[in-house]
This record gives structure tokens, C-alpha cells and sequence, in this order.
């Protein structure tokens, strides 16, 4: 049995923080010389982000008024130890993963009692009993609820999850799957004159999406999961890196992670997708949702697949809307892609996604609208 995506619902954090104030803070951070000030300042603007989301409510207006926990109340930026930061994670989290899985319910028109399974899906912090639990409860799930965890697999964990998703279907035909994937990426800024984190620092946010899939119909318009691929590229396993350190995880994430995926992805694309003979699409698609994990990916996917610009511009959108939510960035172009009107009955989406490894995560899915009324 195929399974679909019957809803999508999104959360965001109420503390907006604007790019051009986020560049400035990092600018006047001390010990930052003209080198590192000028850095700040590239890959910020380059960024392509008007404004990202945070639960660090201290880096609203570029740390203006701190509390002396992660921004001190001079505009310092601090370095709380990994417990402070995970002790926030664990306070904040749980509201993000509720309020989009009761945004996907409602959206989907089903009901918590009729939930079978949860996937959740998070590489930003750890509590036990953890979010898959806490769903249970602040949903009033039925106790009988299957739960499943996706930890620390970074920004593709979407597709695992939702692949996940699709084989209890496959095996479970009533099955009715919520998949919450949920990040506070702004709990582990730091301060650092190193370009790989200046880069991270320049578009990581805080976000949350959830997903309903079932091998039901629904009565709006759905993404059936056709088919989905994972390949480990042949180089990257250095340049792109997530750690759990003293002070906050740390990310690597070097300027050879966006020439590895262009270099790549051409390959790993044409083992994928495979349009019917005569069909005119570029790759035999309509739309993509391809992960923005930062302007220059975008760019070079764009390139090697020799894709029209207004290709990408669902990805972009989010990107400069929201900025790069780790894993829940995917369903929130998929969210759009669901919603948008000119993508009618039947039409073809291909998504991709890109974690550690460097992993790339591949979804095929077909769009259907509900017969006319």
C-alpha cells in the first residue's frame, strides 16, 4: 500500500531576529578583527535570509537586552555549557513538536485518538522519556502508540522519517502516522572567528513541522510517497560535522560542502529519477524541494542539474523566510508545494535533502487533488 501526506503543519518560535541585526552583532563581538568583521559580514549577506526564528529570546534586536545566560546584557555573547543549552531544549521543544502535530491533525481532519504511530526526529538536543513521548501526552495520543526516534541525523532526517513512515504503512494498512521533526539550531551559537562557524552562525534557525501519512485518502490535496533513495557521496565525511562538545554541539561545515553536492548530485539524481520516454520535464518533474542548507547549495544544485531558476524558488522562499530549521526544513517546502494551486492533479515532486556523511536523501512524490465537487 502507498502511503501519503495528508497534512503538514508548521510552528516557529514568537522571536523573530532580522539578518541585518543578526550580522551585527557577530560584528561587534569582541575579538573579532577586521579579517573576521569582514567575513561576518559576507556570509551573512550572502546568506539570502531576511529573518530566521529562535527561542533565544536574548538575540532578538542583535542582543540588545541579554539575561547573562546565552547574551549578556552588554551584547556579549556567552557560552553556556551543553546542560544549559539541553536544559532549554527540553523546556522549549516539546510546545514546538505539539503545535505543529496538532497544526498537521487538523489540517488532515483526524483526531488524536486515531493516531497509530509517531515518528519524531531532532538532532538538537536529548531528553528522556523524549519528545516522541511527550507528543502522547500533550496530544492525548492513545497509550497504544507506537513511537519511534530519530536522533542526531541532521538536516535530512525528514525523508528517514517519513520513509519510516511509509513502510508501517506499507505493513500496517490502517496505520495513521504522525511525523514530528522539530530543532532549536540557535541554542548552540557561539562566538568564533572560524569561517565554517561564522557560515553556521549566518543561517541556522529554530522551527518545527509535522507530517500525517496514511494509506487512507483524505479530502484534500495529498503527496503520495512514490518512492525514496539515500547515497553516501564519495567525499565529506570531514566537512560536515556535528558533535556534542563542552559548550553546545559544534558544527563543521566547510566551503567544500556545497562543491561536493555540485560535483555529485548529477550522479546520484540520474540513479534516482527517471522520466518516461517523451516526457518534455527537465528529470521527468514538475516541482523540487531541495533542503536550503544555504544559498550556494541551492546554487549549485541548480547548476549541475541544469534547472530552470524558477525551479528552486519554493526552497529560496523558506530559506529567506525562515532560514536553514535543520530537518523541518524540507516539510515546510513540501507544506508550500502541497498548497500551491498551479501544481495540479498528478504532478511529480522530487525532493532532496543533505546531512552528515555527506548523505544525500531522495523522495519522489505525486501530488493528487480531491475529485470536484
Amino acid at each position: 500500500m502507498t502511503a501519503h501526506i495528508l497534512s503538514i503543519g508548521t510552528a516557529l518560535p514568537q522571536t523573530t531576529i532580522e539578518q541585518d541585526d543578526m550580522r551585527d552583532f557577530f560584528a561587534r563581538q569582541p575579538g573579532y578583527d577586521r579579517l573576521a568583521s569582514r567575513l561576518v559580514h559576507a556570509a551573512f549577506d550572502a546568506a539570502a535570509i531576511e529573518r530566521r526564528h529562535t527561542v533565544v529570546t536574548e538575540l532578538a534586536d542583535g542582543g540588545t537586552h541579554g539575561r547573562d545566560v546565552f547574551v549578556s546584557a552588554d551584547g556579549v555573547l556567552q557560552a553556556p555549557s551543553t546542560g544549559v543549552r539541553n536544559a532549554v531544549y527540553a523546556a522549549e521543544a516539546p510546545a514546538l513538536f505539539a503545535e505543529a502535530a496538532r497544526a498537521a491533525l487538523t489540517g488532515a481532519g483526524i483526531t488524536a485518538d486515531a493516531v497509530t504511530h509517531v515518528v519524531t526526529a531532532s538532532c538538537t538536543g536529548f531528553f528522556a522519556p523524549g519528545p516522541d513521548y511527550r507528543l502522547i501526552r500533550d496530544l492525548g495520543l492513545p497509550a497504544t502508540v507506537e513511537r519511534y526516534h530519530l536522533g542526531f541525523l541532521g538536516c535530512a532526517a525528514a525523508f528517514p522519517a517519513l520513509r519510516t513512515a511509509s513502510h508501517i504503512c506499507a505493513s500496517r494498512p490502517d496505520a495513521v502516522v504522525l511525523v514530528v521533526c522539530a530543532e532549536l539550531c540557535s541554542l548552540h551559537i557561539r562566538s568564533s572567528t572560524e569561517p565554517d562557524q561564522i557560515v553556521a552562525s549566518s543561517v541556522f534557525a529554530d522551527g518545527a513541522a509535522a507530517a500525517v501519512v496514511s494509506g487512507r485518502s483524505g479530502s484534500g490535496p495529498s503527496l503520495e510517497l512514490e518512492r525514496f533513495g539515500t547515497s553516501v557521496t564519495s567525499e565529506g565525511e570531514t566537512d560536515m560535522v556535528w558533535l556534542i562538545g563542552d559548550e553546545g554541539f559544534e558544527m563543521t561545515l566547510t566551503a567544500e560542502v556545497p562543491r561536493i553536492i555540485g560535483r555529485e548530485i548529477l550522479d546520484v539524481v540520474t540513479g534516482f529519477l527517471d522520466a518516461a520516454p517523451g516526457d518534455e520535464r527537465p528529470w521527468g518533474v514538475d516541482a523540487w524541494a531541495v533542503h536550503p542548507g544555504g544559498r550556494s547549495i541551492l546554487d549549485r544544485v541548480e547548476s549541475s542539474l541544469s534547472l530552470d531558476p524558477a525551479a528552486l524558488a519554493a526552497s529560496r522562499a523558506v530559506l529567506q523566510q525562515a532560514g536553514n530549521m535543520s530537518s523541518a526544513t524540507i516539510l515546510f517546502i513540501l507544506r508550500d508545494l502541497l498548497a500551491d494551486a498551479a501544481l495540479g492533479d498528478d504532478a511529480r515532486i522530487a525532493g532532496l535533502a543533505f546531512g552528515p556523511g555527506l548523505t544525500v536523501e531522495s523522495l519522489l512524490a505525486v501530488k493528487h487533488m480531491p475529485p470536484a465537487a
